[in-house]
């Protein structure tokens, strides 16, 4: 595998535009865009995004260009609950214009440079580390699931190893990291601020001009950056990157030389012999975030004396002591539904099911399938993490049934009870396709899954974008037909899992 870093400016290019970057949560395989960003892409080479502005004519009779910032739903954004009760997290298709656009800016090869050796400066202090670096796997895997790899095998391994040098660990994480950054801050971590802050034309640097596409995107808001895609992981590395070294040099100044500090993305545990250490560094990190327009999550900060055991995260130390033993179909799934109610939404949940999924894929007959459909159905509605495996176990369920009217009945049912969840966008795409083999023409409130049936719904506001450009995007298909006729009714493994079996036993180790 390679970092991003280590990637010359052709070679990120291709890494930011491949469509594993463009989106990275997970949607059933027959949504695609690859060629709307291949064909975008190919438009766009050697122009700039404002050669494709749309113009209008203001009262004086003079002709104006159209700006993406002056446009409400540019991105497509659908929500996912996190709790089943009123946490949400936004997750967004960005607009193929603006992100193209935004990848070649950063790309071009001086840019390039830039960053690399900005990065490089916020690397230097080696007590910081960080292991969120966006990854291109070299391998079978996908590029997620090498991310996901990193964190076991560095941030977990390195935090047990660090056991040896250290008493104490402080954890602790930034609330709604994504939402809150703030756009013009990116300048200032590619430039300094004093040089950001002399320099504000909208076009006179790199920094100013992600700081121009971001806005671009929201309605002209100065904060937050959308979530769920390789690039805006990246460009939240640059402002975490550019608060590594502030903190660097504010530690230093408070003359703390007895620690070591691991950062994943906005996830940070710092060790330290003196408790008080510890928690004089993360008010630091506190008032640096501030000035970022972030802040901690003062519940989800912790400190503890027993640094490996809260090295391996909770979850994964409960699973590993209550999945082993013979059990019955539903006591595995009983015990998974524990597991759920003791840490929802956690990556243990995720691949308890996974393992489950794997033990009933090739049973022809099952007793009490109602019960199953029950207690999974109750282990999805308050874990949103577990929508794509758990729907695949769910359409393995309702295939065993015989009876159709009973199928619908019990589909029906699970409608009913997702319904009472208000904005859960990303459950609908899945139930869709739970049901696309068998009523394809079911109706699900939500654009993207409307335009699965009818191409002419567009999902992106491109009313700021010259005819050529709108055109383009607006025809260009991002449902493929012909994996959803090939696909079956049940869900593959393949389709929402995301290690290879291989792979995720060795995780298991």
């Amino acid at each position: 595998m390679k970092r991003i870093l280590e990637l010359n400016h052709t070679e990120a290019r291709q890494y930011l535009l491949k469509a594993e970057s463009y989106f990275n949560f997970d949607l059933p395989q027959y949504f695609v865009f690859q060629n709307v960003i291949q064909q975008v892409s190919a438009q766009l080479n050697g122009h700039r995004l404002s050669d494709f502005y749309n113009s209008f004519t203001n009262p004086a009779g003079q002709q104006k260009a159209t700006y993406p910032c002056d446009f409400e739903n540019v991105n497509y954004i659908f929500l996912n609950n996190k709790d089943g009760k009123f946490a949400w997290r936004p997750f967004q298709l960005i607009h193929p214009a603006l992100y193209v656009s935004l990848v070649h800016n950063l790309t071009e090869e001086p840019n390039w440079n830039l960053i690399i050796a900005r990065f490089g400066q916020f690397a230097a202090n080696p007590k910081i580390k960080c292991y969120s670096i966006p990854l291109q796997s070299d391998g079978t895997q996908s590029d997620k699931a090498t991310t996901v790899t990193q964190w076991w095998q560095t941030i977990e391994q390195q935090s047990i190893e660090l056991a040896l040098e250290y008493e104490y660990v402080l954890h602790t994480d930034i609330t709604d990291c994504y939402g809150s950054i703030y756009t013009h801050s990116v300048p200032w971590a590619i430039h300094t601020k004093p040089v950001a802050k002399a320099n504000r034309d909208p076009n006179g640097n790199l920094g100013n001009i992600i700081d121009k596409h971001l806005r671009d995107m929201a309605f002209g808001q100065t904060n937050g950056i959308p979530q769920g895609s390789v690039l805006m992981d990246f460009i939240a590395e640059m402002v975490l990157g550019y608060a590594d070294t502030e903190l660097s040099i504010r530690i230093q100044q408070a003359n703390i030389q007895d620690y070591h500090i691991i950062r994943y993305r906005d996830d940070y545990r710092i060790f330290s012999n003196n408790p008080q250490d510890a928690e004089i560094i993360t008010k630091i990190l506190t008032e640096i975030l501030i000035e970022l327009g972030m802040r901690l999550n003062a519940q989800k900060t912790l400190v503890s004396n027993n640094v490996i055991r809260d090295s391996i995260k909770p979850d994964k130390i409960y699973w590993i002591a209550e999945k082993n033993g013979s059990k019955s179909i539903q006591e595995h799934l009983l015990l998974i539904h524990n597991l759920s109610d003791k840490f929802p939404n956690s990556g243990s949940l995720s691949k308890a099911l996974g393992k489950f999924y794997n033990r009933i894929k090739g049973l022809t007959e099952l007793n009490n399938i109602q019960v199953l459909v029950s207690i999974l159905v109750d282990i999805m509605y308050k874990n949103p993490r577990t929508y794509p495996i758990a729907s695949a176990i769910l359409s393995k369920l309702l295939s065993l049934l015989n009876d159709p009217t009973k199928r619908d009945k019990i589909l029906q049912s699970t409608m009913t009870k997702f319904a009472k969840i208000p904005n859960t966008g990303h459950i609908k795409i899945w139930l869709q396709r739970l049901t696309i083999k068998i009523d394809r023409q079911r109706v699900y409130e939500e654009d993207l899954c409307k335009k699965v049936n009818d191409p002419t719904i567009q999902i992106w506001n491109s009313d700021w974008l010259n005819n050529t450009l709108k055109t383009l995007i607006g025809t260009t298909p991002i449902i493929d037909e012909q994996i959803i006729q090939d696909i079956d009714v049940v869900i593959n493994q393949t389709e929402v899992q995301l290690f290879k079996p291989e792979y995720d036993d060795n995780l298991d180790e």
